[in-house]
């Protein structure tokens, strides 16, 4: 849709060059701008739409919650071995 603006943008200025009217030149460049500014910020939302996560993928606060409880518990579950653990940084 946004290509739509853009072909429209093209055509106003050639009918702006083509015209010997100045009221019809300076309208059709009004027209011009205004369909170059709605062409690129559709272009923009277009780009930004299709890199947005989808709202689907996220984790909701209870799911997240369950996550970190398991997470805790495994850390909880593993026996922690002292030769493991990096010595304390010291002078």
């Amino acid at each position: 849709m946004p290509w739509l603006f853009l072909l429209l943008a093209l055509g106003a200025v050639a009918i702006a060059f083509t015209t010997t009217s100045v009221p019809l030149a300076a309208i059709a460049l009004l027209l011009s701008l205004v369909f170059v500014v709605i062409g690129v910020l559709g272009l923009l939302a277009q780009r930004v739409g299709s890199q947005s996560r989808s709202e689907a993928m996220m984790v909701d606060p209870m799911e997240l919650r369950r996550l970190r409880e398991q997470a805790e518990a495994r850390r909880a579950a593993t026996p922690s071995d002292p030769s493991t653990r990096s010595p304390p940084a010291g002078p």
